[in-house]
């Protein structure tokens, strides 16, 4: 809904005009349009001074000076008064109108228009919710449908908890680590409450689903936020970020390789489009892996702080060991060489990737999502990266210090996929898992049918 402005002379809520009462004294009256001028006109000592002074005026041959009285006028079916010669407004009550004038008296009540009939009421569109806890952020949407396809966001949360921290050591979620995850879902449990929500997806994906107190983690998570958490597989990981992204794939595209690197996992689709093209991204996947190395588990085994040329070679060359044995990885060998491919990424690495290369003062969702960056930008900024210490790296913008240990590590998984799948472009996605849900659950309720919103 739009506001739309008054104008500059609209009263403002709750005012009216001025009572002509309120206006004697020493300074000039003003009177509203609005208020009580038929009283004047109905009293018959005012007849008198009218006629006594049009009298003076034909004998003296001029006006008088100083006491110009002002006539009577019609203004849109109501006649507006001057003030008398003292300045004072007219008497507040009329005198009785002789029966030979009463039918020819102004009636004492203006008519009101006529009204138009109310409108019925606007209904109300379904609320739908998605809540994705990773590795490292906790985000939630909550959003109403639109187009056909479409919705709009209506309250979102994101807070970076690093939920996985320390976990490639130990094998469990920390205290600390839970503490703050726990805390973030408080704020979340409270938004969702606050809302009539027609359906909900909460889940929780690598940290809880390969952490020993995972499942114990999210008992304590219905316990203090209220809500309850479902850890999802990587498969479906892989589909609800394909899903999220639909709307960037386009007409054209004939083959897609969909990468969302995580802070525990990187999970990778290839998509093919070749053929018929069904409304769903996601029935197009002919081949998908998860690999169990995301931003942060990578960091927290090669070092996040301080990277080296050697350290980011190193990282490369492990994800690029674990892509080998991906048998799936040739399934879109036959478009590979079109223009028709493209790398399409939905994570940090690649929006503050393409924040950098924008040179934004600010990061700027509008501006990264959907940006289509080629083969040389993403080698010069990658190369820059390298290039900057870890607080060069805080001082950016779009990185800042909570990313600053984490996106070299998210860049050297981006290097080995594009190693395995060379492109001459890659689409930049500020989307994913939660827009996946949304979409799902939408279209699934059917809100989009039969020309609905």
């Amino acid at each position: 809904m739009e506001d739309h402005d008054t104008g500059a002379g609209a009263s403002a809520v709750g005012m009216s005009g001025a009572s002509p009462t309120q206006s004697a004294g020493p300074q000039p009256a003003r009177f509203s349009r609005h208020a009580g001028a038929h009283q004047r006109h109905a009293d018959p000592r005012h007849a008198n001074q009218r006629q006594t002074g049009a009298s003076l005026a034909d004998q003296q041959g001029d006006p008088p000076k100083g006491k110009t009285r002002k006539r009577r006028k019609r203004r849109r079916g109501r006649k507006v008064f001057a003030r008398d010669d003292n300045g004072a407004p007219p008497p507040a009550a009329p005198a009785a109108i002789p029966a030979s004038q009463a039918q020819s008296a102004p009636s004492q009540v203006e008519p009101r228009p006529p009204q138009s009939p109310p409108r019925p009421p606007q209904q109300e569109l379904p609320v739908f919710a998605a809540l994705d806890l990773g590795t490292n952020n906790c985000r939630l949407l909550v959003a109403v449908p639109g187009r056909h396809g479409q919705f709009r966001v209506i309250d979102a949360f994101s807070r970076i908890v690093r939920l996985g921290e320390g976990l490639t050591a130990s094998g469990r979620l920390s205290q600390a680590a839970m503490d703050r995850a726990v805390e973030a879902l408080k704020i979340c449990g409270d938004k969702l409450r606050n809302r009539k929500i027609r359906k909900a997806r909460l889940i929780a994906t690598e940290a809880c689903r390969s952490a020993a107190n995972g499942v114990e983690f999210l008992d304590r998570v219905e316990r203090e936020a209220g809500l309850k958490l479902e850890i999802i597989d990587r498969q479906t990981e892989a589909r609800l970020a394909v899903s999220g992204c639909g709307s960037l794939v386009e007409r054209d595209t004939q083959g897609v390789v969909l990468f969302d690197i995580g802070g525990g996992s990187s999970e990778i689709a290839l998509i093919d489009l070749t053929g018929r093209r069904s409304p769903r991204l996601a029935n197009h996947i002919v081949s998908w892996t998860s690999l169990p190395v995301g931003v942060v588990s990578l960091a927290e085994r090669f070092g996040g702080r301080t990277v080296t040329r050697e350290t980011f070679a190193a990282m490369v060359d492990d994800v690029a060991a674990r892509l080998k044995v991906f048998d799936g990885r040739d399934r879109l060998a036959h478009v590979l060489a079109s223009p028709n491919f493209h790398l399409l990424g939905t994570s940090g690495t690649v929006t503050t990737l393409a924040g950098v290369h924008l040179d934004l003062e600010r990061y700027d969702r509008r501006r990264v999502d959907g940006l289509w960056m080629d083969r040389d930008s993403v080698d010069r900024m990658i190369e820059r990266l390298i290039g900057w210490d870890f607080q060069q790296r805080c001082a950016n913008p779009c990185i800042g210090a909570d990313r600053a240990d984490l996106v070299l590590a998210g860049c050297a998984i981006l290097e080995a996929i594009r190693g395995v799948w060379p492109s001459e472009r890659l689409r930049v996605a500020d989307r994913g898992l939660r827009e996946g849900i949304l979409s799902e659950l939408m279209a699934d309720d059917g809100v989009w049918r039969g020309g609905r919103p």
